[in-house]
């Protein structure tokens, strides 16, 4: 388990330097040098540069706008030379961005390194778009003070996701219509990321309380945004649990159903384009819904709670729970009428993901 925990870590870290701009080193039998496009500057794509082999950049097929030309593949990543002529710090970021001015040369695709799949893991574990420069280090390449990993580690990332996973704090925290109501923190140890439980009443107690499974959403759950249901899902959960004696709200740091704050508001400027929340996030480059609910089950075990009534209208997140081990006796509506602004998002949601708003 250390040297698992040693290895999630040393992904997290790589992730962590292409937030920042800085290059990393996947390695295998093909060597790639990796930089995220959406961060690339002047001093990384000098080093990518000096390796003398031609660069690419390499995107999800879903999100092959960025190439600005159909790409007809089947394989889940593609690659495009990138002419020298075009390898500036803005121009780069505007193949990366679909919300972005269109460029207007179009690259030309051509064969996908075998780490191409692993870089477009390492991009989305950084919430950043899931486009990257790449190019074969050269003979002189000197890789001290980079990250460097193996392409197939990365690729077994997702499974050790909430490695680690454990409560590390916790206090009663009196809410608006629940004031008998505790939050503890869960820390998972490789990615030190941080979920919550809202604990309403002593759902440890109870035969089978009820449960809300909900992703952070700042503007709908802090800002009181229109343009979901997200706020009123989560007051609302909270006051059925109160009504109902007891319950648990897992509050799950997963973003825009997994693609992060940032992501979320480009694809909210797709939407304003006339894409669909699902379109939305696949022309990013993202898949219809990356959230892991795996640390949801994790988080309940951990509070001792294996029976629970959920509170959804997603199935998925019923299969989900189901998979991982925690019996789920039944399922409680948590819909909320259309406001004027969330209405087309409501009928994706029905329509598209089968969420079961009627």
């Amino acid at each position: 388990m250390d040297t698992e925990i040693a290895q999630y870590r040393q992904i997290h870290r790589a992730a962590s330097d292409l937030r920042r701009g800085v290059p990393v080193l996947l390695t295998g039998a093909e060597p790639l040098l990796i930089l995220s496009a959406e961060t690339a500057g002047p001093q990384g794509i000098a080093e990518l540069r000096a390796q003398g082999a031609p660069m690419l950049l390499v995107a999800p097929v879903r999100g092959a706008a960025v190439l600005r030309r159909p790409v007809e593949n089947t394989v889940a990543a593609v690659a495009a030379h990138v002419p020298d002529a075009l390898l500036t710090a803005d121009v780069v970021r505007g193949f990366a961005d679909p919300t972005a001015p269109q460029t207007r040369t179009a690259l030309e695709p051509v064969l996908t390194p075998a780490a191409a799949m692993a870089a477009l893991t390492l991009a989305k574990l950084g919430r950043l778009l899931p486009a990257l420069l790449a190019v074969s280090p050269g003979p002189a390449f000197n890789p001290d003070g980079l990250v460097s990993l193996s392409a197939s580690g990365v690729l077994t990332y997702p499974v050790g996701e909430t490695a680690g996973l454990r409560k590390v704090a916790a206090a009663p925290v009196p809410l608006n219509g629940a004031p008998d109501s505790r939050v503890v923190a869960f820390r998972a140890e490789a990615s030190a990321i941080e979920h919550l439980a809202i604990l309403v009443g002593t759902p440890e107690e109870a035969e089978a309380p009820l449960v809300r499974i909900h992703s952070e959403c700042f503007t709908g759950d802090l800002l009181g945004s229109m343009r979901c249901d997200c706020g009123e899902q989560l007051r609302g959960a909270i006051q059925k649990m109160a009504e109902d004696g007891a319950g648990v709200l897992l509050y799950l740091a997963q973003e825009g159903r997994g693609i992060g704050l940032v992501n979320k508001l480009r694809a909210y400027t797709l939407q304003d384009r006339g894409l669909d929340t699902l379109d939305a996030n696949r022309v990013l480059g993202w898949g219809a819904d990356e959230r892991n609910f795996l640390v949801a089950a994790l988080m309940l075990v951990e509070l001792g709670i294996k029976r629970v009534r959920l509170l959804t209208n997603n199935p998925d997140k019923l299969a989900a729970l189901a998979a991982c081990g925690v019996e789920v006796v039944g399922r409680e509506a948590h819909a909320f009428a259309p406001n004027g602004v969330n209405d087309e998002y409501l009928a994706t949601k029905a329509a598209r993901f089968g969420h079961m708003l009627d």
